[in-house]
């Protein structure tokens, strides 16, 4: 066997890491509710040490990581009684990662009470929790769930108890699972991103606009003028839930069928400062790139995310430059090219250019080949369409 299929096989044979969430009987909140109490004390610690060691004016000013913040809260579990020295160390190295990620001196407090309050968290390592029976034991506390039976022959790594908006907790535990792959029957589809459709293939289809917050934001804005805040989140997380079941169906549906995907880049925090705002975040952008690009890598799929600069306005057909642009010409659904006669859908043609684009940088499959280069001059291809693909950047010739 050859270096290369080696390195295939063995990046094959990784297993792929996932989250089961399952939610807490209710007879636990008020305990976890207590714990979460002790878990945003352990975390205020680790913000203001942290903080004031970032900030001093001497030559020890340094910034605190996740172990260093694990022993200055040695034996601090003596002072709780509900959470152990694993919940501490759990809560001190995310509080390392998540201030490193942001870059910053210090984050957000967590606040036990109040309106402002945040939502619980209890974080554990896999051997604070354990099967007794039909239920789980976590310091010294039975807990029940429901969908016990997902919990069958799973070995989980480590993992957190979570609190929603609606007051209700959830368990969540992070396993690995085996790939599944198969032969998809199709090769190859372009997805442009859109408002008046979510989505739209390069094979025609569509995932019509969802509406599901702007659809009940009458009924959401009666329940908040009354004060009824508890309905008023238990409606927004409806809304959540429709608009993830529509992205699950419409992802599922795309891996299944094709090998390689190529999603245009389309920028939803730009427009959410437009006219536009609510039919953006309603439409869940963010969401599909993200479901189709774990999705894909659970089923051995090539999944590229590319500039979409120009995809509208160039035709599929000849290459030209001749499509309706600018904010004014939005509403022009249908076009028909000066060069060649050829008649357009919009979206549908801009979905073909960002799979034209797309195939000439097929991601890798075992990362090792070199960055892909620009083709030949004399090749047909899309004019001014600028790629950032995982496999290397690439400019069209113009």
């Amino acid at each position: 066997m050859s270096e290369v299929s080696a390195n295939v096989a063995g990046k094959l044979a990784q297993p792929v890491v996932r989250t089961i969430r399952l939610k807490v009987r209710p007879e636990c909140y008020s305990w976890l509710g207590a714990a979460a109490v002790e878990v945003n004390r352990v975390f205020n610690f680790c913000n203001e040490t942290s903080f004031l060691a970032a900030t001093r004016t001497d030559k020890k000013r340094k910034w605190l990581a996740g172990f260093d913040l694990c022993n200055l809260t040695a034996g601090a579990c003596a002072y709780f009684q509900r959470i152990g020295a694993d919940t501490i160390q759990q809560v001190c190295v995310g509080y390392a990662e998540r201030r490193r990620a942001a870059r910053r001196y210090k984050l957000r407090w967590r606040v036990s009470c109040g309106a402002r309050r945040s939502l619980g968290w209890v974080p554990f390592k896999s051997a604070s929790l354990r099967r007794r029976g039909r239920a789980l034991r976590f310091c010294g506390k039975t807990f029940r769930v429901f969908e016990q039976k997902r919990l069958e022959h799973v070995r989980w790594k480590q993992g957190c108890f979570a609190q929603d908006s609606v007051g209700d907790w959830w368990l969540c535990l992070t396993v690995e699972i085996e790939r599944r792959e198969h032969v998809a029957p199709r090769a190859a589809v372009g997805i442009d991103l859109g408002v008046k459709n979510v989505a739209v293939t390069s094979d025609g289809e569509r995932l019509d606009a969802i509406r599901f917050y702007r659809d009940a934001q009458w009924r959401l804005k009666a329940l908040q003028r009354r004060g009824h805040r508890r309905q008023a989140q238990r409606l927004h997380r409806k809304i959540r839930r429709r608009r993830l079941n529509a992205c699950h169906q419409f992802t599922r549906h795309i891996v299944n069928t094709y090998q390689d995907i190529v999603v245009g880049d389309v920028s939803s925090t730009k427009l959410v400062r437009t006219h536009l705002a609510k039919a953006v975040l309603d439409s869940g952008w963010g969401m599909i790139k993200r479901m189709l690009q774990y999705k894909g890598d659970h089923a051995g799929r090539s999944v590229q995310i590319i500039n979409e600069r120009n995809t509208t306005r160039v035709c599929s057909s000849c290459g030209a430059l001749t499509g309706p642009g600018g904010p004014r010409h939005l509403a022009v659904r249908q076009w028909k090219c000066a060069d060649c006669g050829e008649s357009h859908d919009r979206d549908v043609n801009a979905a073909r250019n960002i799979l034209a684009v797309g195939s000439r940088c097929w991601a890798s499959v075992c990362g090792n080949e070199p960055p892909l280069r620009s083709s030949p001059a004399r090749e047909p291809s899309v004019p001014r369409i600028e790629t950032n693909a995982t496999a290397g950047a690439v400019r069209a010739p113009g």
